[in-house]
């Protein structure tokens, strides 16, 4: 059954022209295709509907205003030909009326309207003031079309229109129910449209639309979500104020918010005044607290909350278990991880995707392959399909081991089920060519990545700017450091050290201490690599009076000398005939505390004259 076809604006510059004798049929009036409608013969509809007019349609729907489920079934033979904007307004305006008494037909009349939105053949102004025109043509007295249409935006997601359309109505003098304000608050939390949110519930205020529980659980949670846990606190004394009972969300909302803070004990004195409040703690109350539990290290108060809740008869979720596999994984002990999947199992609660992605990052990340693979076997057996977190572990352990072409047929066939790879896949990959010096395949991988949407982040860019300063071709990875400053994505620490390193590798030191000064200009405070690359390469070069300004430079900002800065500044004496001062920094550096390896054993070795003495000693 063809339901709601609308074609995309770009189709109708291909639609074919009909001609004038079939358009003009004075066979078609709107009481004969009144009757063809009214009578169900359908058939005889669709052989007419490409012979139909916009006029034609818009007076049939007039005389069909009544009959909601039959406007419905003849929008299936609406085209770009046959209708123009009022047939789609009184449409709407009739079938939006099909919601009472049953819900199901809520849904009907949303879909259309989202397929009128996805045509694109008119602006939401448009739509708007179509409807508003329709609604008086029809002298209809309810507003739920309007609601509708929004709603239609907002599963759509589309925060933009959402909020213009709530002003034309406001400009209108029509107000939308709460629970149209609700919902359109909902999607501007859910995607992070904070100030617009907070706009629109202070215009429900002023306006005096009355919220209810479940608009001040929404702006608590956008007030978790900011860190604010003290205003969250106080709007729960505000609802209690207009006389609406905080419940069992409002106070997991909280609790949820003190443990993303890693605030287990601020959680719990929410928890407790929870339960002061008469309000019994469910499942999602405990599990919150477990969960925060496991992000603090706590990982054994978090099982005897686990033990707990199971001993007041509630069950925990999934997400509960996987909080605690995850936090096992995370600390490397995978037989307490398995156990608390096992013991998942034994009570019929299933294992999820973000179960198996816990426990199959911990095998990769010890090297244990073959079994992240019979993993794999098994999430199949569970009918569990893998997500790209999923082949992004695999890829990224494939990386790390090596093994590149068992890495990039993962990739291969990420693409072949339709999982989209992210910049995560690509950077590991990125990685494996670069440990390899193939930088030009390097290359084409990332501008594969581009042509497939891929947004590249700081860590992917850095990844190729690296590689191709490895192999010492620097005009190239500056290249990838103006693609940072198109793409707007700023360099950090990690990508001036990497210059450095480069430049210094090439004896360029003083182009070094350019970028380091362009880092400090950045205000990005130097660590303690961009020191000892600088003493590296003054080293290197046997520069070693600006190697030593370096290490005072060091002290000054605060960090402590390694093993690699006392290394590099030994091996540049010693190649500098300074064995004596070469080996003063040897006894400085033990008595630092820092263990000398074999390398600084050779250096001084092949650089001072009393070996026997040094070695005795």
């Amino acid at each position: 059954m063809r339901l709601f076809k609308i074609p995309n604006l770009r189709t109708l510059n291909h639609q074919t022209t009909r001609g004038q004798s079939t358009l003009q049929s004075p066979h078609i009036t709107p009481l004969s295709l009144h009757e063809s409608i009214t009578s169900s013969q359908w058939h005889f509809v669709e052989h007419l509907a490409d012979t139909l007019t916009p006029t034609t349609i818009s007076t049939t729907l007039h005389n069909l205003r009544s009959h909601p489920p039959l406007v419905l079934k003849f929008t299936q033979y609406f085209n770009p030909n046959n209708t123009n904007l009022d047939c789609y307004c009184l449409s709407i305006a009739i079938i939006s009326q099909l919601q009472y008494p049953n819900p199901n037909n809520t849904k009907l009349a949303l879909n259309f309207i989202k397929s009128v939105i996805n045509s694109q053949r008119f602006t939401y102004s448009e739509l708007f003031n179509g409807l508003v025109k329709t609604r008086d043509q029809l002298g209809i007295s309810s507003i739920v079309m309007f609601d509708l249409y929004i709603k239609g935006f907002c599963e759509l997601k589309k925060p933009d229109e959402v909020i213009k359309c709530f002003y034309l109505m406001k400009q209108k003098g029509v107000l939308p129910k709460i629970e149209m304000c609700n919902d359109m608050l909902s999607l501007f939390v859910r995607l992070n449209h904070t100030h617009t949110a907070w706009i629109l519930f202070a215009e429900m205020f002023s306006l005096k639309i009355s919220s209810t529980a479940y608009t001040y659980n929404i702006m608590i949670n956008l007030l978790c979500k900011e860190g604010k846990l003290k205003k969250a606190k106080e709007f729960v004394a505000s609802m209690e104020a207009l006389g609406l009972k905080p419940n069992v969300v409002t106070y997991n909302t909280i609790v949820n918010g003190y443990c993303a803070k890693r605030d287990v004990d601020g959680a719990r004195k929410v928890f407790e005044k929870m339960k002061v409040k008469g309000i019994r703690p469910d499942s999602y109350s405990y599990g919150a607290l477990v969960s925060g539990m496991c992000k603090e290290g706590r990982f054994d108060e978090a099982s005897r909350l686990l033990r707990k809740m199971e001993g007041l008869g509630l069950v925990p979720t999934a997400i509960t278990y996987n909080a605690l596999i995850d936090a096992y994984c995370n600390k490397g002990d995978l037989e307490m991880a398995f156990r608390y999947k096992d013991e998942m199992v034994k009570k019929a609660i299933r294992p999820s995707v973000s179960t198996y992605n816990s426990l199959l990052h911990a095998l990769v990340f010890e090297g244990k392959e073959s079994e992240a693979e019979d993993m794999i076997e098994e999430m199949e057996n569970e009918k569990l399909v893998p997500d790209d977190i999923t082949y992004n572990i695999l890829i990224n352990g494939y990386c790390r081991s090596g093994n590149a072409n068992k890495a990039f047929n993962l990739h291969d066939e990420m693409i072949s089920k339709g999982i989209k790879p992210t910049h995560v896949t690509y950077t590991s990959l990125i990685n494996v060519l670069n440990k390899r010096n193939r930088m030009a395949e390097a290359d084409n991988l990332f501008a594969k990545a581009i042509e497939r949407g891929v947004v590249p982040d700081i860590v992917m860019l850095n990844a190729l700017i690296d590689g191709h300063c490895a192999n010492k071709n620097i005009k190239r990875a500056l290249l990838y450091v103006n693609e940072m400053d198109r793409l707007k994505v700023f360099p950090d620490e990690v990508t001036y050290n990497t210059l450095m390193k480069g430049y210094c590798r090439e004896g360029k030191v003083e182009d070094a201490i350019k970028v380091f000064d362009e880092m400090k200009k950045r205000g990005i405070k130097p660590d303690f690599i961009s020191f000892n690359t600088l003493i590296s390469g003054y080293s290197r070069r046997g520069d070693m009076k600006e190697a030593l300004m370096v290490k005072d430079a060091m002290l000054s900002s605060g960090f402590n000398p390694t093993r690699l800065t006392y290394n590099a500044l030994i091996q540049g004496l010693c190649k500098n005939n300074e064995g004596r001062v070469a080996q003063e920094l040897f006894d400085e550096m033990v008595s630092k505390g820092i263990s000398p390896d074999d390398s600084t054993y050779y250096s001084l070795i092949d650089g001072i004259q009393n070996v026997d003495e040094f070695l005795e000693k």
